[in-house]
Parts: C-alpha cells; structure tokens; sequence
C-alpha cells in the first residue's frame, strides 16, 4: 500500500512554469508543507507522500493557481484535501480491519484529542466530533442504537448483541449501513 516516492526537486523541474509562477517559487514552500503534514499525520513518510502528491497535482497542471490567495495558503488548502484522503483511506481500512475482527480499536484518537496535538488541532476535532455526533442522532434507531452502544460506548458484540436482541450478522450489517450512511 505504501511505495517510496521521491520529490521533484528544484533542478528537475527549474525550466517548468505553472502560469505565472515558477516551479522554484512553488517548491519553496516545501519544508513547510512537510512540517504541516507532519503535524497533522503523524507519520513523516506519509506526510511526504502527501507533498509529493501536492507537486505532482500542481505540475501536473491538475491544480492551477488563480492569484486569489498566498501561494502558501493554496498550497495548504491542497494538502489538506490529500491529508482527508489519506484519512479517509487509512480510516476506511481501519474499519475493514475491526469488522473483520470485531474486537479493533479504530485510531488511537478517534473521537477524542490526540496526545500531543495543539489547541487548533483540538478546536478541529472537536468540531468534527460534533458533527459526527449530530449524523448520528439523525440515524434510524435501529442504526442508531448499534452505533452507540457498539461504537460510542465500546460495548462488546455479545452485549450490544443481547441488549438489542439481535444476531451478530444483524449487527454487522446494521454497523455497515451505519457507517455508509454517515459517509454519505
């Protein structure tokens, strides 16, 4: 899933203009989207990843600059659409894995604020939690109940199970209509 990649650098992509920008004005910012993607991801090799793929969508011409902010604020706005992607992803397999063996612990700091994460980063999160939450009360009960008992409330299979009086197909597959519902 994961394969190393190596950044343009300065000199592979001096002579490539990007409108009114040159390549050298845009590969300038890298150390700071690294760092950012860093901050956000936690992991140094897919924050490289997700520079990279910010270049490759800026030179390939899948992005074009207006003018209409800093290059830098563009630039971010980019990654941050590549880090949900790698989120959405790594969450979308997270939750294969926990169906799977219905005992997974999803991420570390879902719902709840990472160790270490800045007051913004908190703000963001617990936005996001809100939101999520709101989805959730607007689910149909049955869908509903499942998702708090199982999920919110980490109660295992077996009690979410009796609780409800459901089998364990039922709850899978109302955990599955579930979480398509909230992606939606």
């Amino acid at each position: 899933m994961h394969q190393a990649r190596t950044a343009p650098t300065a000199n592979s992509i001096a002579s490539a203009q990007l409108g009114s920008l040159c390549a050298h004005e845009v590969m300038g910012h890298r150390d700071y989207l690294v760092a950012f993607a860093r901050r956000k991801l936690h992991d140094p090799a897919l924050a490289e990843d997700a520079v990279h793929d910010v270049f490759e969508a800026v030179l390939g011409g899948r992005a074009s600059f207006a003018g209409r902010s800093a290059l830098r604020s563009w630039l971010v706005g980019i990654l941050k659409n590549k880090i949900v992607d790698l989120i959405r992803d790594r969450a979308h397999y997270q939750s294969v894995d926990s169906d799977a063996d219905s005992e997974g612990d999803g991420f570390a700091c879902q719902g709840m604020a990472c160790p270490g994460a800045r007051p913004d980063e908190w703000a963001e999160q617990r936005e996001r939690l809100a939101i999520v939450m709101a989805r959730i009360a607007q689910l149909p009960a049955g869908l509903r109940d499942v998702m708090e008992h199982r999920i919110l409330g980490d109660e295992s299979t077996e009690v979410v199970c009796e609780r409800l009086g459901i089998s364990q197909d039922s709850l899978f597959v109302r955990l599955h209509r579930a979480r398509k519902s909230l992606d939606s």
